[in-house]
């Protein structure tokens, strides 16, 4: 049987038949197939000396077989220095060769600046643009977020006449919903598209997701069905982080389904979320069954059931798992790492949770970021370590970030450290002159203190800033319906029944002995005020609705855009108990599963 020569040997090969060829046909060709086999920076700059002395530098054919090369070996900023050197005769430069720039400068993330400046370079030399150029023109914007030059290579498209050609409209969809203030711009262009397919929703249903605009998302799915357009695993992917978003479980679970039904390929990227889905939506086992019956795993299917182990408070399965994931042979990464402390974190593993954060770097080299720092001082202020995270923070190789010190100003506020709290956040304030939250905690802290008078001025502070705090809201998922609930709203139709549900609610748990805590009602007011104010948050407000709407024994699930507060964890346990129903509230930090009157965070969030 004939062997055939190596790639290297047929590279050394042509090589020598490359120094033989004259300036014509042959030397053209057999520096083009010399390209094809360049697997290395040092044969490119060897291939580049060859191109200069065979006169080629400016021959098209070579210049884009040269710089699509480049692409593939993570030189494309070399191949541009060289393409537009003295040495090289532009008159030469057509379209074909500034798309293979553009493209490999648009899909290289640290370079997309310089897309846009070829395209610019390219309208001066006055070569046109044809439709393959603008969806990697406006890939580029989207990676910038630059709205108002999108609209202007937006007007371009139009001008020469390519907005009828619905790969370059997709992108555009595309371009507009990754920059702030696009999204309704995306949607125009999205309804005057002539032919829809999976990309366009895709992109557009996408974009709702990024921005929060889940619900929306959700509806232009239905849209989608009405249609008749199937969706594919992007479609997929972004509508289970629509559901992640909501808190919609049944939507997740009937999307399992109909990937299932439809036989929508599961790639690792679909199962993978998937798995985030369940178990950010509430299910954890069903995450885990799901993670167990994959084939292959990757590093992020273990990071996003370690991450839901830890949302839960089951620390030590997160840890089992984490172990389990070494000895499979997966290297950790610094994201598994967060997920990681953030088990510890949760589930009170404080030693646990030192020995992995000093085991990043001597283990597997990896150093700590900010986000392991911010874990460690949630770890140590969490367990009540408030001086300890005070002194880690004072000895961080790194400069503490804003979360950092709004973590230990919330230590210092529930363990009783007050004025260390007020001392560290007038300094944030000076950092932050705008950051709400920073005026909310200090106020927070002076009604602790009962400094009604410097309480009062930091809120008249905040009203001439033209800040106000974030209103807490829940969210709750009933017979494939969203209804949000925000503190003291009455926009609902059945507000009233629902306020006197509250009440009666108020009644019962009050009965099986449940005390209202008005130490979180910040505010110069008696008693009696207070635990009116605290009767009217937004999850006690979505639980009375459930109960009204539900059948008896039900499961009830809500998520809540805040921490849960005392007084709400409190009162659930009690409901959960009184009314003998399985509640469970995801919160800005995790899970907390209520049953007969116990919650899995064991009071600990």
């Amino acid at each position: 049987m004939q062997h055939l020569p190596s790639k290297s040997k047929l590279f050394r090969s042509l090589h020598t038949s490359l120094s033989l060829t004259s300036k014509n046909r042959a030397a053209e060709q057999n520096c083009l197939s010399l390209l094809q086999l360049c697997d290395s920076l040092p044969k490119l700059l060897q291939l580049q000396s060859h191109i200069f002395k065979l006169g080629l530098q400016s021959n098209p054919l070579v210049l884009t077989k040269f710089t699509s090369i480049s692409s593939e070996l993570n030189a494309i900023a070399h191949a541009s220095s060289f393409i537009f050197s003295p040495y090289v005769e532009t008159h030469y430069f057509d379209t074909f060769l500034f798309n293979t720039i553009i493209r490999s400068y648009a899909v290289t993330s640290d370079f997309k600046d310089n897309a846009l400046c070829l395209y610019g370079k390219m309208l001066s030399y006055g070569i046109w643009p044809n439709k393959f150029t603008y969806p990697f023109v406006l890939k580029a914007c989207a990676g910038i977020g630059e709205l108002k030059l999108g609209q202007t290579v937006h007007g371009s498209v139009v001008k020469l006449g390519f907005d009828d050609d619905s790969h370059v409209l997709n992108t555009m969809v595309h371009m507009y919903c990754c920059c702030d203030g696009g999204v309704e711009y995306g949607r125009k262009v999205f309804d005057e598209m002539r032919n829809w397919d999976s990309v366009g929703w895709s992109a557009m249903i996408g974009g709702y997701v990024r921005w929060g605009l889940s619900s929306e998302a959700v509806g232009l799915f239905r849209e989608m069905q009405v249609v008749g357009v199937e969706p594919d695993e992007v479609t997929m992917v972004c509508l289970l982080s629509a559901c992640i978003d909501l808190g919609a479980l049944e939507l997740g679970k009937w999307l399992e389904a109909y990937i299932e039904r439809e036989n929508v390929p599961k790639s690792a990227v679909l199962w993978n979320a998937l798995i985030d889905m369940f178990a950010k939506c509430g299910d954890v086992d069903k995450a885990l069954s799901l993670f167990r019956s994959m084939s292959q795993r990757n590093i992020v299917s273990w990071t996003s059931v370690i991450d839901g182990m830890a949302m839960h408070g089951r620390g030590t399965e997160a840890v089992s798992l984490f172990e389990e994931m070494k000895k499979d042979g997966v290297v950790p990464d610094d994201v598994s790492f967060i997920g990681l402390l953030t088990a510890c974190s949760h589930s009170a593993l404080v030693e646990q949770g030192k020995g992995y954060f000093y085991s990043m770097t001597k283990e597997f080299g990896i150093s700590p970021k900010i986000e392991h720092y911010g874990c460690m001082v949630d770890l140590l202020c969490r367990a009540g370590h408030v001086q300890e995270a005070l002194d880690f923070v004072q000895r961080m190789p790194i400069k503490p970030n804003p979360v950092i010190w709004r973590t230990l100003i919330n230590a210092c506020r529930a363990h009783g450290e007050l004025t260390i709290g007020e001392k560290i956040t007038k300094e944030l304030i000076k950092y932050e002159p705008m950051h709400d939250s920073n005026y909310v905690m200090l106020s927070n802290i002076y009604a602790k203190m009962f400094s009604w008078e410097k309480k009062t001025m930091i809120r008249e502070v905040m009203a001439k800033k033209g800040m106000r705090k974030v209103p807490g809201s829940t969210m709750i998922e009933l017979y494939n319906e969203i209804y949000e609930f925000v503190s003291g709203d009455k926009s609902h139709s059945e507000y009233k029944i629902i306020h006197q549900m509250v009440d009666d609610i108020g009644k019962e748990i009050r009965k099986a002995g449940f005390v209202a805590s008005t130490s979180e009602v910040l505010l110069d007011i008696d008693e009696e005020d207070k635990e009116g104010a605290v009767n009217r948050h937004s999850e006690k407000l979505a639980i009375a609705f459930a109960l009204m709407k539900t059948p008896p024994g039900t499961p009830i699930r809500i998520v809540k855009n805040l921490r849960v507060c005392e007084d709400c964890h409190s009162a659930t346990k009690f409901i959960s108990k009184t009314y003998k129903r399985e509640i469970l509230v995801r919160d800005r930090n995790r899970f907390h599963r209520f049953i007969d009157g116990v919650c899995s965070c064991k009071d600990f969030w």
